[in-house]
């Protein structure tokens, strides 16, 4: 019998038709849709007269374009958003798919509504109209962004023509020092492999530093992994992501939780699976880390100075320069103590309880910095919730923190959240692309306890050394 990966047995086990070398039918358990990417398909849908056939493996969330401002009924101002709002619901009622609207209580972000409800399972396959579905490889499952046209394919027949990836595997040893999370890790994984070092692979993460990652740190790391190209991101599933879904899953009882426990079991690479490139990491080294330029590679550990064009290879001389002048910084000066003037703790990446636990902690008898705007947008109505109830929203509000309804907000300039020119800002998200928090905005990627730091001293601080 041929060793596989665990991407190979997922991909094997939801392939309906081989189509050729490369290409398959690929089964999907469950696709996801927000308000952006969908208006297309089902345009698509109703010009054929095609009627959804599994609604209920088909959910949606308004996400992207709703504000976020702490108000009872949401309104979205935005005319062209509310019509897309609108017809996300109509079209939903029409088909039938479960919807998480404006004003649900448990309204959110999909990547992080998703698991938080139990519809991620070990060894399924999910998808969704947005790149950062490589989330849902902490627990086992394939995940992966597809295309507007390929909604519309999915809509009409829960399969899709699936183009299958390489395999790559990242071992991660060693222990993570005390300051230092999995965003900080993703982080330097990018900027060592680059933005396009994983381009064609899905990534496999293993090693003692990964097992000891909670399962919200690891979607964290899956969450990222698509900053480096990668077709999707996989964590074989343990016992933690076993006991994390189980506890989301009031249904797997009785005899379905045997099946599942049985087949979960099977899901990890064979020992002699073969892997087309593998890299390896010691956490014990790994420090804080920041971006400084425009895409998630350019990024520093926190005790780094900001690099100059002779400094990197000849390749990206020009990047370099291009983003030294987008960001306003000066080449050879210390990342640390650059001024900001705006915080923003949420996304996909960052939102979950977890993160504003930790972010909180940092802010806790502190007052946010003068001429310093902060914010903290809950990633779920969920998360919201349970920070209310354990008064983390009053450490926050306390310290000079807006407290705010769920929602991407400030990931994307796709709502009323948006910096303005020259703002600078320390953020938990996963893209500091140009523009991409607003026009002419600077981005600076970092973990929540970082961002936390930055808002109490006003500039970008080393977390391992605030309060000192």
């Amino acid at each position: 019998m041929t060793s596989k990966t665990l991407y190979q047995k997922l991909v094997d086990s939801h392939t309906v038709r081989t189509i050729d070398e490369q290409n398959v039918l690929l089964f999907c358990d469950l696709h996801l849709m927000n308000e952006y990417t969908s208006p297309q398909a089902f345009t698509g849908l109703d010009e054929r007269n095609i009627k959804v056939p599994m609604p209920g493996q088909n959910v949606s969330v308004v996400s992207h374009i709703i504000p976020t401002h702490p108000v009872a009924v949401r309104v979205i101002s935005d005319k062209p958003s509310a019509l897309q709002a609108t017809n996300l619901a109509k079209n939903c009622s029409k088909h039938g798919i479960p919807l998480f609207d404006t004003n649900d209580a448990m309204q959110g972000i999909e990547h992080v509504v998703a698991p938080e409800h139990g519809m991620i399972r070990p060894g399924m396959v999910v998808i969704c109209g947005d790149s950062h579905t490589t989330t849902y490889g902490a627990l086992g499952a394939l995940g992966f962004g597809i295309g507007t046209s390929e909604v519309e394919h999915v809509l009409a027949t829960q399969t899709l023509v699936y183009r299958t990836a390489q395999n790559m595997r990242i071992r991660v040893n060693g222990v993570l020092p005390k300051g230092t999370t999995s965003k900080d890790l993703i982080l330097m994984i990018i900027g060592q492999i680059g933005a396009q070092g994983a381009r064609g692979f899905v990534v496999e993460f293993c090693g003692t530093a990964i097992d000891a990652l909670s399962v919200e740190a690891r979607f964290t790391l899956c969450n990222m992994t698509v900053e480096a190209g990668s077709r999707g991101a996989l964590i074989a599933p343990d016992q933690t992501a076993i006991d994390y879904v189980l506890a989301k899953c009031p249904d797997i009882v009785g005899v379905t939780r045997e099946h599942a426990l049985s087949h979960w079991k099977d899901l990890y690479s064979d020992k002699d699976a073969e892997f087309e490139k593998e890299f390896t990491f010691d956490a014990s080294n790994v420090e804080p880390h920041v971006t400084w330029g425009t895409s998630p590679d350019q990024v520093l550990p926190i005790s780094g100075k900001v690099p100059t064009p002779i400094q990197v290879a000849p390749e990206f001389k020009r990047s370099t320069e291009q983003a030294l002048a987008y960001t306003k910084l000066t080449a050879g000066d210390a990342i640390e103590g650059t001024p900001i003037q705006h915080v923003f703790i949420g996304s996909c990446t960052n939102a979950r309880i977890e993160d504003l636990r930790a972010a909180s902690g940092i802010v806790e008898g502190h007052k946010v910095a003068q001429g310093v705007r902060a914010m903290v947008v809950p990633g779920s109505g969920a998360v919201k919730q349970q920070a209310e109830k354990e008064g983390l929203d009053k450490i926050f509000i306390d310290a000079g923190f807006e407290w705010r309804k769920p929602g991407c907000s400030m990931c994307l300039a796709m709502n009323d959240d948006v910096l303005t020119d020259g703002t600078r800002c320390a953020s938990t998200t996963n893209r500091n692309f140009e523009g991409r928090q607003g026009r002419g905005a600077i981005t600076h990627l970092m973990s929540p306890a970082m961002a936390a730091a930055a808002a109490i001293t006003g500039k970008i601080t080393d977390v391992r050394h605030f309060g000192n």
